[in-house]
């Protein structure tokens, strides 16, 4: 295996109490396995075709196109809920029109089970997705550390996980979100693909939402209410914004809500009093104004995310050297920023050459 040259995170660690805990991660897409907890099932009945796919070492997009092609449909009908890594071995629900339930599982495509196929009367579309849950190998670990290894895990049940968006997020070489600021600020072209714009000024919403936690992290507030501050329910998903402290403090304390970043945009909601001027400060380290932003809203909206988020259970297995995890992430989180708190350096996904 050889890795891709791209630029490290330099976001800080939650658990710095623990020292790094050195593991091969990634060996084999067996190392890395995720699987889809879904909205809601196929209703049985509809046009388009719900399939549950296993895929290995190909990312959502190339599986969903082979698979069209292998039966005949077309793959810009095709939908998902979410993107899935290339390196890993991962089980999620596409749907495909145009074809059958019985043409889908009886489909012989490289690097592709078809598990399970049923009608439904819609598209599935991005976000539909309850949550996705991981299993992943550490190997080569030192089983001297495996106390140290479940400090840092219990740490995280406690406190919750920084929200930070993972190196993927910023493209092959780690530059779409500088590539972003230089079209917004004036001084490069925009690219003419609206894809590519979408792409890199995504990124440097994700940047500009990691220096909000990381602040965070560093000051030891991730979960602290500050007033003013947009919250957000973790069950319904509802913002409001903290006026009284001690009540809402209370209820992220119990893991009912926790307090939100900026993803920054014109039709963002922006928290009040000194919460807003943290943020707009954010915008002017980087040079960005309101305005400059406001003229990009078709392509960044804006919106919050959450600041942290729960990882209740993590399961641990050990056997000698090797040590097996597993646990459940809200759809958009990183699994390889709960790897990163343990290795305490960013773990890049392989690729053979």
């Amino acid at each position: 295996m050889v890795y891709r040259k791209r630029r490290g995170m330099t976001l800080p660690y939650l658990t710095t109490s623990v020292d790094p805990i050195e593991a091969e991660f990634r060996s084999t897409p067996e190392d890395f396995q995720v699987e889809e907890v879904p909205s809601y099932p196929p209703s049985g009945t509809g046009d388009h075709i719900f399939a549950f796919i296993e895929k290995r070492e190909l990312t959502t997009k190339e599986a969903v196109r082979a698979l069209c092609e292998s039966v005949g449909a077309d793959p810009k009908a095709a939908g998902w809920a979410g993107l899935k890594d290339r390196h890993a071995i991962t089980r999620q629900w596409i749907s495909v029109w145009g074809t059958t339930p019985e043409a889908l599982t009886d489909a012989k495509v490289a690097g592709i089970r078809v598990l399970e196929a049923a009608p439904h009367s819609q598209k599935l579309r991005t976000g539909h997705l309850e949550a996705n849950r991981f299993h992943i190998v550490l190997r080569q670990m030192d089983p001297s550390r495996i106390e140290d290894l479940r400090r840092v895990l219990e740490e995280i049940e406690t406190r919750g996980l920084p929200n930070y968006y993972g190196e993927q997020r910023f493209g092959r070489e780690g530059d779409n979100a500088e590539r972003a600021l230089r079209w917004v600020l004036g001084e490069a072209r925009a690219p003419q693909s609206g894809f590519q714009r979408k792409l890199q000024m995504s990124a440097l919403q994700s940047q500009l939402f990691n220096r909000c936690v990381a602040e965070r992290v560093q000051t030891s507030t991730l979960g602290q209410i500050f007033e003013g501050d947009v919250v957000k329910k973790h069950h319904s998903g509802g913002l409001f914004t903290a006026t009284d402290l001690q009540e809402t403090q209370a209820r992220a304390d119990a893991w009912e809500l926790s307090p939100t970043g900026p993803m920054f945009g014109a039709k963002m909601r922006w928290p009040e009093g000194e919460a807003r001027l943290r943020e707009e400060a954010l915008l002017r380290e980087v040079g960005l104004t309101l305005e400059q932003l406001g003229k990009w809203k078709r392509v960044a909206p804006g919106t919050r995310r959450f600041a942290r988020i729960p990882v209740p259970q993590i399961g641990v297995t050990v056997s000698d050297n090797t040590v097996d995890l597993d646990f459940t992430l809200p759809p958009g989180s990183y699994a390889t920023i709960l790897v990163r708190e343990i290795l305490k350096r960013d773990a890049h996904p392989p690729k053979t050459g």
